[in-house]
């Protein structure tokens, strides 16, 4: 059961406002960890051209950093204040936005080559059913990109007391430590659900920028965050 005390998702509305403003630290951070991730990813596929679904995309900074890269990026996510923004921020893409949850994504089968997930996974109601609906709306030979937390004592020291409790660089009660997943449990979903899961590593911090704000990157160890692939078998 989630602590919602933990688990607050309406963080995320509560600055949309000031989503694309630079001037909330916790935001600058989730905005910095946008490279760290496509960093690894792209390496893994050609974004040109691609029908790319952002699960959990809030307002938009990985929906927009894939539309530079030439993909055809939808964005979905259940809160509707950070929909908006994102929308109003990519008034000249072509991005389409919609507001809802990964168990229920309202999309036909096979919609998609990729689906990007990130930060999203450990926040979910129901993982298994997400990871179906996952599976349902890729293509055949399509492409799921994740990553998520893992559940041990160092990450939970990591994000609840290092980064939440004492740095600041996520607001307290972002995360419920009980939500967070051992890659093993991760795997034996995303195989439940008909993915084949590829290669697992680290994601970490890598350095500081000049405002002091933590970078990120790809990591030799998945103790804390970790990324990786699924691939749905070709028909």
């Amino acid at each position: 059961m989630a602590n919602t005390a933990r688990n607050n998702l309406k963080i995320y509305d509560a600055v949309a406002s000031e989503w694309w403003s630079d001037d909330i630290r916790w935001v600058r951070t989730l905005k910095n960890m946008v490279p760290g991730r496509l960093g690894y990813f792209d390496k893994l596929i050609d974004w040109q051209g691609k029908a790319v679904l952002d699960l959990g995309c809030a307002g938009g900074f990985m929906a927009e950093a894939l539309d530079d890269r030439g993909a055809q990026v939808t964005g979905i996510d259940p809160a509707a204040d950070a929909i908006k923004a994102a929308r109003t921020h990519a008034a000249d893409r072509n991005i389409t936005y919609d507001i809802g949850v990964g168990e229920a994504l309202p999309y036909v089968d096979g919609q998609f080559d990729a689906v990007v997930c990130v930060d999203v996974l450990e926040h979910v109601k129901d993982l298994n059913k997400v990871l179906a609906e996952i599976s349902r709306v890729l293509k055949p030979g399509g492409m799921f990109l994740f990553d998520t937390i893992n559940r041990n004592i160092i990450a939970r020291l990591a994000t609840i007391t290092f980064a939440e409790d004492i740095l600041g660089v996520l607001p307290k009660g972002t995360h419920d430590p009980d939500m967070f997943i051992k890659p093993y449990e991760l795997v034996a979903g995303l195989e439940a659900a008909d993915l084949k899961v590829g290669n697992l590593t680290g994601l970490g911090p890598r350095g500081l920028n000049r405002r002091g704000d933590p970078t990120f990157g790809q990591l030799p160890f998945k103790t804390v965050l970790y990324m990786g692939i699924a691939m749905k078998p070709a028909a």
